[in-house]
């Protein structure tokens, strides 16, 4: 487990509902892809643009997702995505996403992702490469 705590907010907008303006539950994966890429960012200090090229890497690919929807997030509410990750293996990773309501934990979500190079004997497949100490000890 990792200390490493990425927290941010923002008001659901209405292209994110269904006509009921209730959240669209694909759309809670969107939300704990963003909030994955950005905890990258903060933790290491590298732009999330800059992230594949700065660790030689195509990606760090999504291999399985989870989620969990307790209570209804509406348009206009303000939550709040708390993401860390949970387990770093070799080449793999597990994110846990909390979805929060005015502290309230409305859902909760995981992703399993692995470090995705270039294979060197064909660059159109990818495999999964060590993750790298540095990319490990920034999450402590």
């Amino acid at each position: 487990m990792t200390s490493f705590t990425y927290r941010r907010s923002f008001t659901v907008p209405w292209g994110d509902c269904d006509p009921a303006g209730i959240v669209f539950n694909p759309k809670f994966f969107t939300y704990f892809d963003a909030s994955t890429w950005l905890m990258f960012s903060a933790a290491t200090g590298v732009k999330v643009h800059d992230i594949n090229e700065h660790f030689g890497i195509i990606g760090i690919a999504l291999v399985d997702a989870g989620a969990n929807f307790m209570k209804p997030v509406k348009y206009g509410d303000e939550i709040e995505i708390v993401s860390r990750v949970a387990e770093f293996r070799r080449s793999s990773f597990v994110v846990e996403h909390k979805i929060l309501l005015g502290g309230d934990l409305r859902n909760e979500g995981t992703e399993t992702r692995v470090w995705a190079v270039k294979h060197p004997d064909d660059p159109q497949k990818i495999k999964t490469a060590a993750i790298p100490e540095e990319v490990i000890t920034a999450f402590e």
